[in-house]
């Protein structure tokens, strides 16, 4: 399974996968997101995996981040996005990604990589699993519009 770094020529594949991994966000989103990743190669990088025809069937987005939740050891590796295309799953392609972002963590100095995903993407948390990632917590957000609440004091 061939893995490697992002190449500027890639980023119109990259834009497409991102786009089946996060397919709410407008392309205006991701081109930012997409630009301020590249901008800080020191601290974010992206891996991905091409198929002999030049097209990509997978990416993970890496960061190093001064501290996880969960996570014991400061900074830490994580794992921001990760996909592969379905016809290529079940082949090696989501470990080689994984396996080339810990590599890159631990050339920064990291200990622990982290990760996370939604509790109903089932799939996610299967596939973390079956790599030999430990779910640590669980978390449940919360929120309140301020601007059509009352005083809570009455």
């Amino acid at each position: 399974m061939r893995v490697r770094r992002l190449e500027i020529s890639d980023r119109d594949e990259w834009a497409r996968l991102r786009a089946g991994l996060w397919p709410g966000y407008s392309v205006e989103r991701h081109q930012e997101q997409m630009e301020e990743i590249l901008g800080n190669p020191e601290q974010k990088a992206v891996f991905v995996s091409p198929t002999p025809d030049g097209h990509l069937q997978g990416f993970l987005e890496a960061s190093i981040r001064p501290f996880a939740d969960a996570c014991k050891t400061r900074p830490v590796g994580y794992i921001e996005g990760w996909y592969v295309e379905p016809e290529a799953r079940r082949q090696g392609t989501g470990r080689a990604l994984v396996e080339a972002a810990e590599e890159w963590a631990r050339v920064k100095e990291c200990e622990e990589i982290g990760s996370d995903t939604p509790l109903e993407n089932q799939l996610a948390r299967l596939v973390h699993k079956h790599i030999g990632y430990e779910e640590v917590e669980r978390l449940v957000l919360f929120r309140r519009s301020l601007s059509c609440v009352g005083d809570l004091r009455s």
